[in-house]
């Protein structure tokens, strides 16, 4: 029964968790806590644990005073009685007296068991979570444990301990075989059910910021600063960064030499589309910048109701929206201004058909609603997505769907 209790404390004394002061503490407790069960009180006891060894010692100290003159039993004990435990004792020193575990009772000892080995794994849950709370925002890597319906169960590599990717956290692409190596950055750390839950992202902007600083040293020592990054993941992202030093381009160290630094990064993000800007405070610098790869002509600011009106040659207007209007989008986010993009008006395109020609199909006020947004032509009208039409123009998603079926029924024929 003895040794039953020291195993349950040998089989911890090698964890990496939790310290060694601590868990003596928690150990000490315990086996306080079954002394005063059995005797009332702790006062006059000595509990000496040694998790090296994987064992530990038991004293009752009492005062020994001559028979008969006993008046508390918890702290004094009897020459007659301190004889049988050393025969060399005399009246006025103290008794030690070592107390074996098999004293305090089968029950108690498996109570005692049980006490340990619950208040030694919650101790190593909270170390846990107080380990990785410092380190949320940090990116790990780990090895694909289990694979389940939504969520990926990944074992950190440098400590083993499990953490959670979910789906929704995970990039468009992202596809993740058994054993497989995973990136991801630490998102939150939450207790659930008295259980440390480490969540990992692959979607934050922080995850692609920390991709940065890893292949890029200028930035991790630094000396360019990432000043503000959205994305769309696994599509596009654009970061605007700056150097306080002139004699470095935050741009050209950002992507290196042929691309070498952020090509890296472009095939972890399952080539998400990465364009790099300077930053600057000049707003309407830093709009023209947003829209690359699209040349702007010139751009009129709206500084009350942060919306900008950008004007480019037609040929440049596809680029500037992007696919879904997500370059737009992007651009929109990073900059702070609502962004319409306009055509500029002193370019046509030969095969275009300006809208005022299809006055007789589409009302007036209709035409008028398209040509505010910048689009005077039933190309510039149908370079839009739907869902773009009806933003920025407040347009019925009937009406605007009826228009684009009319413009491309027009080049149809």
């Amino acid at each position: 029964m003895g040794i039953n209790l020291v195993e349950s404390f040998s089989e911890f004394k090698d964890m990496k968790n939790v310290d060694r002061p601590t868990m003596v503490r928690v150990l000490e407790d315990v086996f306080r806590t079954l002394i005063r069960k059995k005797f009332g009180s702790d006062e006059n006891f000595d509990v000496i644990v040694n998790t090296d060894k994987g064992d530990l010692e038991l004293w009752r100290v009492r005062e020994i005073v001559p028979d008969g003159e006993v008046e508390d039993e918890r702290k004094q004990i009897s020459i007659t009685e301190a004889s049988k435990i050393e025969d060399d004792y005399e009246i006025g020193e103290e008794c030690y007296q070592q107390l074996f575990l098999i004293d305090f009772g089968r029950r108690a000892i498996m109570a005692a068991r049980q006490t340990l080995i619950s208040r030694i794994l919650e101790l190593e849950k909270d170390e846990i979570y107080k380990k990785y709370m410092d380190r949320v925002g940090d990116i790990v890597l780990g090895e694909v444990h289990q694979i389940l319906k939504r969520d990926i169960l990944i074992l950190d590599d440098a400590t083993n301990n499990e953490l959670i990717l979910p789906r929704n956290e995970m990039i468009k692409g992202d596809f993740f075989r058994k054993g497989e190596m995973v990136r991801g950055i630490i998102k939150s750390v939450q207790m659930n059910n008295n259980n440390p839950q480490i969540v990992l992202s692959r979607t934050e902007n922080s995850f692609l910021e920390k991709l940065m600083e890893q292949e890029v040293p200028e930035i991790e020592d630094g000396l360019i600063t990432i000043k503000k990054i959205v994305r769309m993941p696994g599509e596009r992202a654009k970061v605007a960064v700056e150097s306080y030093d002139d004699r470095i381009d935050p741009v050209g160290a950002c992507v290196g030499m042929k691309g070498s630094r952020i090509h890296g990064i472009v095939r972890e993000l399952k080539n998400e589309n990465i364009d790099i800007i300077n930053y600057t405070n000049n707003d309407r610098l830093l709009i023209q910048r947003a829209l690359t790869p699209a040349k702007v002509t010139s751009i009129d600011l709206n500084n009350d109701d942060k919306r900008a009106a950008v004007y480019l040659p037609p040929d440049q207007v596809s680029l500037a929206i992007g696919k879904g209007g997500l370059n737009i989008k992007l651009a929109s986010r990073l900059t702070g201004y609502e962004l319409d993009v306009f055509r500029d008006n002193e370019e046509t395109e030969i095969d275009d058909v300006d809208l005022d020609e299809f006055i007789d199909e589409i009302e007036g006020w209709v035409i008028d609603a398209f040509k505010a947004i910048g689009c005077d032509s039933a190309k510039s009208v149908l370079k839009l997505s739907n869902e773009e039409l009806i933003r920025r123009t407040d347009l019925e998603e009937e009406t605007v769907s009826e228009i684009v079926a009319i413009l491309k029924k027009e080049f149809e024929d």
